[in-house]
Parts: C-alpha cells; sequence; structure tokens
C-alpha cells in the first residue's frame, strides 16, 4: 500500500486537519504569520497527524476530536523542528532554507514558542485532563531527548543503548502520543491503549533510524537536506557506532576524529569506513525489527482498512528512501 493510498483513505480527515492548522495558526503579529506558514506548509509528510487519524479510526472512533488532536500534533512537531535548526544551525530542510536561516534564530525560536502555546491551548479548549496529561508528558520528554541529544553530541564513546535512548525520548515519544491518543478519544481499555502506544513508539523508533541511515546512504536531493548533517554536528548515529564497534582500527579512528571534530572534511572517509563494514545492513535490520514489532501491537486491533494502512506504515518507515 502506497502512502498516497493511504492517505486517500482517510483524505476528508486530512482535509479537515489541513483547515484547522491553517485557521490556527493565524495571529495578530505578520512575523508569526509568515513564519508560522512558511515552515508548516513547507511540504512535509504530515505523518504524524496521519497516524493520529488512523490510530483513531482503526479503533472505531467516530467523532471529529482526532482532527483536533492531529493538528496539535503537527504544531508540537513542527515546533521541535524550528528548535531542532536553531541548535542545529541548519540551513536545510525538505529541500528549502530553514526558517532560522531566512529569518534569523531569535524569530524561529519564538515562533516555535508560539507553536506550543498554540497547541496547549487547543489541547485546553477539548477539557480532557487525560489529554492534556499525554502531550504535557510528552513534550516534556521530546524536551529532555534534545538536551541528552545535546550531551551526546561530539561523544564517540555513546553506546547503542544511548543511541536508543535519544530516539525513544526526542523522535518516537510523539509517535507513541499520537496514536495512544487515537484509542484515548475512543475510551478503549487499557489493553488497547497500551497496544497502541506501544505501535507508536515501535514506528517512531524505525523511523528516525532509518533517517540516520538515510545520512549516510541517500543524496540531498532525494533527503531534502545536506547529506552528512548529523556527522557535521558531531551526532553518534549507529552507523558510526557500529563502525567504532566493528570496523578495523583505522575505520574506527577515522570516525572517532571525525564525531570529535565535527564538520564535513572526513565525510568521504567516513561514508567509505561505513561502505566497508556491515554497518547499513545492520542499522536497517535493527530498523525492521523495530517496524515488526509496530505491527505486532496492531494484533488486537479488528481487521479494517484503517488497521491495514497503519500495518503498511510500519513497512513504509523501514523502506523509503527520503
Amino acid at each position: 500500500m502506497q502512502l498516497d493510498v493511504i492517505r486517500d483513505l482517510v483524505a476528508d480527515d486530512l482535509r479537515a486537519v489541513d483547515t484547522l492548522i491553517q485557521d490556527r495558526l493565524r495571529s495578530d503579529v505578520a512575523l508569526v504569520n509568515q513564519l508560522g506558514a512558511y515552515i508548516v506548509n513547507s511540504g512535509g509528510k504530515r505523518l504524524r497527524p496521519l497516524l493520529v487519524v488512523l490510530a483513531a479510526r482503526a479503533c472505531g472512533y467516530r467523532g471529529d476530536r482526532h482532527v483536533d488532536l492531529a493538528a496539535i500534533v503537527e504544531f508540537i512537531h513542527t515546533a521541535t523542528l524550528l528548535h531542532d535548526d536553531v541548535v542545529d544551525a541548519s540551513d536545510l530542510r525538505r529541500g528549502r532554507d530553514t526558517a532560522n536561516a531566512l529569518w534569523g534564530n531569535e524569530a524561529s525560536v519564538l515562533v516555535g514558542d508560539f507553536l506550543y502555546s498554540r497547541a496547549f491551548q487547543m489541547m485546553t479548549a477539548l477539557h480532557e485532563l487525560r489529554i492534556m496529561e499525554i502531550l504535557a508528558v510528552t513534550t516534556n520528554v521530546i524536551a529532555e531527548g534534545e538536551v541528552l541529544q545535546l550531551m551526546n553530541c561530539h561523544d564517540p564513546d555513546v553506546d547503542e543503548a544511548g543511541y536508543m535512548a535519544v530516539i525513544r525520548y526526542k523522535t518516537a515519544k510523539l509517535f507513541e502520543a499520537g496514536t495512544r491518543l487515537g484509542a484515548v478519544i475512543n475510551q478503549d481499555d487499557a489493553a488497547i491503549e497500551s497496544a497502541m502506544a506501544a505501535y507508536g513508539m515501535h514506528l517512531g523508533t524505525a523511523f528516525q533510524i532509518i533517517d540516520d541511515v538515510l545520512d549516510y546512504s541517500s543524496d540531498s536531493d532525494e533527503m531534502g537536506k545536506n547529506v552528512g548533517d548529523d556527522l557535521a554536528e558531531g551526532k553518534p548515529t549507529l552507523p558510526l557506532i557500529y563502525v567504532m564497534r566493528h570496523g578495523d582500527p583505522t575505520q574506527a579512528a577515522v570516525v572517532r576524529k571525525a564525531i570529535e571534530e565535527g564538520g564535513r572534511d572526513k565525510i568521504d572517509a567516513v561514508i567509505k569506513a561505513i561502505e566497508s563494514t556491515d554497518a547499513i545492513p545492520y542499522t536497517t535490520r535493527l530498523a525492521r525489527q523495530e517496524a515488526d514489532l509496530a505491527k505486532a501491537a496492531l494484533a488486537q486491533l479488528p481487521a479494517s482498512p484503517y488497521r491495514e494502512a497503519l500495518l503498511a506504515l510500519a513497512d513504509f518507515a523501514v523502506e523509503r528512501s527520503h
């Protein structure tokens, strides 16, 4: 099942989500409108709101609060992107200049804050303490993940467990919250809620692991960002960790020095070391294991086109090229 086919399954819901996003993006401050519209409409996959909508429908939900939740999750995600690009000094995302490259770091951080606060305004309007609890915890964990990743930068001694912790906190937690909320608004029992949360967590983990693979096995046009961005920032992602643990001493030393120093000066030597080992196949296998765990978590749901779409998304997370 292709991504376009999955989107078509919930096309009306996604149109409602986009309409709500555009409506709640409005501000009396012109720069908020300009920068916010630029980042929200920058051609992202809208994967997280898609997951919220599909999860709710797969659980049997027939109301419309999932539209609000999908928009809230997208605002939270977009806020993290704005802040990430400032922290990472990124100048390219989704094939376009980053907001901070165009408007500066100060504006990007402040509009990110606006999107966070707007998300919480929308949460309170739902008058559901459980929803607020889930999303408040989620945003706090994401912030911890950002700090943890910052601490890990330029540290070649980070191991696989440390790498996975960053992914669980920084990326997978919002996936987990989005799919959990689909069960929460349907008032499903604890077992279904836990299953949906597990699906989202494992899917988000697989998605980020493949992102880290693509940083060394794709190109700028496909990814929409610069090849080797993670290396430039000194991030010890799994392909690099694998080379340092399983490559020969020369390969390990090249990667270690590249992480310590950052930059792209050693990108060719690092890519050669990655390609000369089992780093990419190993990392991809780990992503596949996570995707399979995500699919297994859906066993408790009744058969439906929405459940099939969630299963297909787990495969998409691993098989995509960008």
